[in-house]
């Protein structure tokens, strides 16, 4: 932290992605991944990608760390894509928005760069099992904007206020969830919760993909959002979520978090 952003970010993702990934196995799990839902890629594609995912995440993770820095730097994003009007008139009119992202470039850059422009975004979160860093972990996503929701039900009565207040809540919906339905990613069946589509549905909030997209000089993003996913069952609402990240994994196949286990085998 005591080096200046435009080295410590690089810096941070050359470490992960020379040192850590290799010995944590993250490279072989994108190549595994990729394997799986992507087999015709070239093998200097995947080679390529399997070192880009591992530099993507240690940038990602040390912006969040960042803070203040991290912050001023999306003060400036420009907003851009079909649900851009929408999303300023449900802020304008205090009607409840969710907006859903995806483990993609700086998952956490489109809530700084909204927050910074005075929209209430509230954002739910897994707690880490490890209680001693969940604690270090929410310190850091928090001086990003508050408030935060812890997943379960200590989160839910202070989500559901916020919601209902009017504000806007941040969820990441792309991992595995064994509770899930068994919807589609990449062509693969991927259990998927419902929860975001569920919330939208019972307080007539918009349901909004939107995403923060690394650009070359690896320290700024081109925050996107997509127009509102169409009210529907919420399985159809959350499938259209899948495809609408799915399709922009597909133009930056180096920014999704590859390293998860997206695709499990179901239990029988």
């Amino acid at each position: 932290m005591r080096l200046p952003y435009r080295w410590r970010v690089p810096l941070c993702g050359w470490v992960l992605a020379q040192v850590i990934a290799p010995v944590a196995g993250y490279r072989k799990r994108v190549r595994q991944n990729l394997a799986l839902v992507l087999p015709d890629l070239p093998a200097e594609e995947v080679a390529r990608i399997s070192r880009a995912v591992p530099d993507n995440v240690g940038r990602t993770l040390i912006e969040i760390y960042s803070g203040p820095e991290f912050i001023a730097r999306a003060v400036g994003l420009p907003l851009s894509g079909g649900g851009v009007a929408a999303l300023e008139e449900a802020h304008r009119t205090r009607r409840p928005v969710i907006l859903v992202t995806g483990h993609f470039g700086n998952y956490d850059a489109s809530r700084a760069a909204l927050i910074a422009r005075g929209y209430r975004v509230g954002a739910l979160y897994m707690p880490m099992a490890n209680r001693h860093f969940n604690e270090h972990y929410v310190k850091a996503i928090s001086g990003i904007g508050r408030p935060l929701f812890p997943r379960g039900r200590a989160g839910l009565a202070e989500m559901v206020r916020h919601l209902r207040s009017g504000g806007m809540l941040g969820m990441l919906v792309d991992q595995h969830m064994g509770h899930g339905e068994e919807l589609t990613f990449f062509g693969r069946p991927a259990l998927t919760a419902l929860s975001a589509a569920e919330l939208a549905l019972k307080y007539d909030a918009l349901l909004i993909p939107t995403y923060a997209v690394r650009r070359a000089d690896g320290l700024s993003f081109d925050i996107i959002v997509e127009p509102p996913i169409p009210a529907g069952t919420p399985e159809a609402m959350t499938q259209g979520l899948n495809d609408s990240l799915e399709a922009l994994v597909r133009q930056h196949l180096d920014q999704w978090f590859w390293i998860h286990r997206r695709w499990k085998v179901p239990r029988r």
